[in-house]
């Protein structure tokens, strides 16, 4: 039978002048599942490519305040990782016009790298001269003159990942009011309302991983109303929180103990919006206290 040959190696090299939001471009790619390294030499990318342990895509920033950046070194660069067969090579340039990149540099009162002693405008005249003959070679050229973060994200996602992106990671906590807030959290539901199984003889030793503690809390008539109006709210706030570019949200629900209502209503939102495709975590603090251990839904 005749061999396979491998599938090259996805290798975005993200470059543009300073300001026009390469880092942030870098950052987007990362949360992409790429392997984004910035600012790296150019004599070192070689190298990272002869790793046959890599198999996620990699974007590396390739910065005019390298040591060894060159547009000649550059050219060569591309025309070495052009050539190789086992590479797919992307070569993605973020731009933005001059004026918009003086006022950037104005804003943040920021020195430009080409020109720490003088004025910001020698510095972008500089680098645009250095990048010129790049940005004529470049792959995919988006120009951040009039966008904003977002919408940067959004054309960065429509090129790199256009089935829609990485999704939004969700983790759903439960807690004792008596230890206090979690840190980090997003979003807090108080239940200590519902019916509390810790007054029940039978179900005091027991949480609410238990089926029989969790039918005592969502037998109180009061549970019902309350987790489909939790449910319609994170679904209708999910694909806002994605828009914002967020990739991460965390929703924690808290009882007095930690034990049971606010553990079953953690299970019983997670399970739901696992089964609508959501990719969620589950984290019972109270009960990892108690050698119970973080785990996926």
């Amino acid at each position: 039978m005749p061999e396979h040959s491998p599938v090259p190696k996805r290798l975005v090299l993200v470059t543009g002048p300073s300001g026009a939001g390469r880092s942030t471009a870098i950052n987007v790619l990362e949360d992409l599942d790429f392997e984004a390294i910035d600012n790296i030499p150019l004599r070192l990318v070689p190298r990272l490519l002869d790793d046959p342990e890599q198999p996620r895509p990699m974007a590396l920033g390739i910065d005019t305040r390298n040591r060894d950046f060159s547009t000649i070194g550059l050219f060569d660069l591309i025309d070495q990782l052009g050539a190789k067969a086992d590479v797919d090579l992307t070569i993605l340039y973020v731009d933005c016009n001059d004026d918009v990149l003086l006022r950037r540099f104005s804003e943040t009162r920021r020195r430009h790298p080409l020109a720490p002693a003088e004025n910001p405008e020698t510095g972008i005249a500089r680098e645009q001269e250095l990048l010129s003959p790049i940005r004529d070679r470049a792959d995919i050229l988006i120009d951040t003159s009039d966008l904003n973060v977002h919408q940067l994200r959004a054309d960065i996602e429509n090129w790199f990942a256009p089935d829609g992106g990485r999704k939004l990671a969700l983790s759903i906590h439960s807690f004792s009011y008596k230890r206090g807030l979690p840190r980090g959290i997003d979003m807090v539901f108080d239940c200590r309302f519902l019916a509390n199984p810790y007054w029940e003889p039978s179900l005091r030793h027991l949480n609410g991983l238990d089926a029989r503690v969790a039918d005592h809390v969502k037998g109180d008539p009061r549970f019902g109303v309350f987790f489909e109006k939790v449910l319609d709210l994170t679904q209708s706030l999910l694909p806002a929180y994605v828009d914002e570019g967020k990739s991460h949200f965390s929703i924690a629900f808290g009882c007095t103990g930690g034990q049971h209502r606010s553990v079953t209503l953690t299970e019983t939102l997670a399970k739901a919006l696992a089964e609508q495709g959501q990719q969620v975590s589950i984290r019972h603090r109270e009960l990892e206290n108690q050698q119970k251990v973080k785990r996926p839904v």
